[in-house]
């Protein structure tokens, strides 16, 4: 008895494409057929695109036909470089206190209103000190064993 493998491209299990990768696929593929187009165009001689019977084609001759490409390219290439540096200007120094201690910290500014140290009234402070903060203190070895070994 021998059993066949079934498989079809509706089965869930398996999961497909996602849109973004088909249109990315696509994209590409595109823009790689484009890109040959046009360097064909824009290079083979006239009676060689005559010889496999292209005579319809727009004029090479034109200014724009080679401005226009080499125009994108650098305006993409001085787009990157701005951004990086708009990125260095927009970083303080490593020597600086607003890399620890900002204006504003990430979670008033997410929840939109002004962030207090202050202690909630339904919480009892255990050592009379509202403003104190447990010291920084290392997990024993043996603990972290138990929470990771334990469940096995």
């Amino acid at each position: 008895m021998t059993r066949a493998a079934k498989a079809s491209f509706s089965d869930a299990s398996l999961g497909g494409p996602k849109l973004s990768e088909v249109y990315g696929f696509v994209g590409s593929i595109t823009t790689i057929v484009f890109t040959v187009i046009f360097i064909v165009w824009a290079y083979v001689p006239d009676h060689c695109l005559h010889s496999i019977g292209f005579y319809h084609y727009p004029n090479r001759l034109l200014y724009w036909a080679l401005a226009v490409p080499t125009y994108v390219t650098v305006i993409i290439v001085l787009a990157i470089i701005f951004y990086i540096a708009a990125n260095f200007v927009a970083t303080p120094p490593p020597t600086s206190l607003d890399i620890m201690f900002g204006k504003i910290d990430f979670l008033s500014f997410c929840l939109h209103y002004e962030f207090s140290r202050e202690l909630l009234s339904g919480v009892p402070s255990t050592d009379g000190d509202e403003h104190s903060i447990e010291p920084i203190s290392d997990i024993g070895i043996d603990r972290i064993n138990n929470i990771m070994f334990d469940s096995l």
